[in-house]
């Protein structure tokens, strides 16, 4: 079970998607293309009397385009804005009651992660501890990234918290052989074989976030990365086993799952994040329902 609710920033979050594609070279033998390569000249001197220039002529870019490497144009197309109001004036009002229903749901062999930062985390430890039982607390995972504004004021804040649990600390999954393995600090201080294969991960993750320009994002304001739940799933559970998450967001932990052979439900009361996640993963035979119609959900 893997739960990353509302880090309670106090602020609206929100992430717009934008695509960006390469605009078209304009075609010399098309009138329309001639015209608008005209009408971009900013100086008053004729066309057919402006001094000949070995300058590389400026590319003729339409609205909103960006220029790239090259001179190349890029139009950028804003898409839809998504995001949800991230305050609470009882955040843990809000919060516990969850987690004591995700206590229930878990198996007596699951795992619970739970993803906050350092605004709230602290509370969730003692929170958990009270709930499952300090045997029951496997690992704190620093997820660390280098991205986005940085205070001049105190160091940077760069790395969220994942609160490992078990339901029973005799009884749970942990598979080191099967997670995705990252590369040597120092390859050359161990064997080819070794190098080859890959480290385990240790509990500090440096994994960068989803680009709002790159192949993963969805637009979604707090996506969290593929390979951050890929690793989670991977550790923690068998082809075939339920995993859960009902703060689902983007829907990145049911994208992990279905790609790693796994069973998955996921809940969202944002109809913005159920329209990402319709987006994402309707192509695989995934089932959604409404809670007020369907009574699979009752």
């Amino acid at each position: 079970m893997y739960l990353d609710p509302p880090f309670n920033t106090g602020r609206t979050q929100e992430r717009q998607n934008l695509t960006v594609t390469r605009s078209p070279d304009p075609d010399p033998e098309d009138p329309d293309d001639a015209t608008e390569a005209e009408e971009t000249r900013t100086d008053a001197t004729p066309p057919a009397l402006a001094p000949a220039s070995t300058a590389t002529p400026e590319p003729v870019r339409s609205p909103g385009a960006r220029l790239g490497f090259h001179g190349r144009s890029y139009d950028c197309v804003k898409g839809m804005l998504y995001g949800f109001d991230d305050s609470f004036a009882d955040y843990w009002d809000f919060l516990e009651p969850r987690l004591i229903e995700a206590w229930r749901l878990l198996d007596p062999t699951g795992t619970l992660y739970l993803h906050l930062d350092y605004r709230e985390v602290h509370y969730a430890k003692v929170v958990l501890d009270a709930l499952f039982g300090r045997r029951s607390f496997l690992n704190e995972i620093v997820w660390a990234y280098d991205y986005g504004a940085k205070s001049r004021r105190r160091w940077p804040a760069k790395h969220d918290t994942i609160l490992v649990y078990v339901k029973d600390p005799l009884r749970y999954r942990f598979d080191s052989e099967g997670v995705d393995r990252e590369p040597y600090m120092a390859p050359g201080l161990v064997t080819p074989e070794k190098r080859e294969r890959g480290k385990l991960p240790t509990d500090v993750w440096w994994h960068t976030i989803v680009s709002p320009t790159g192949r993963e994002k969805t637009g979604y304001a707090t996506q969290k990365p593929l390979g951050v739940l890929r690793r989670i799933v991977q550790a923690s559970s068998r082809p075939g086993d339920w995993v859960l998450d009902f703060f689902a967001g983007s829907g990145t932990t049911g994208a992990a799952a279905r790609e790693l052979g796994r069973r998955f439900v996921l809940v969202d009361e944002n109809p913005q994040a159920v329209d990402v996640m319709r987006a994402r993963l309707a192509d695989g035979g995934t089932v959604f329902v409404e809670p007020e119609t369907d009574p699979l959900v009752r």
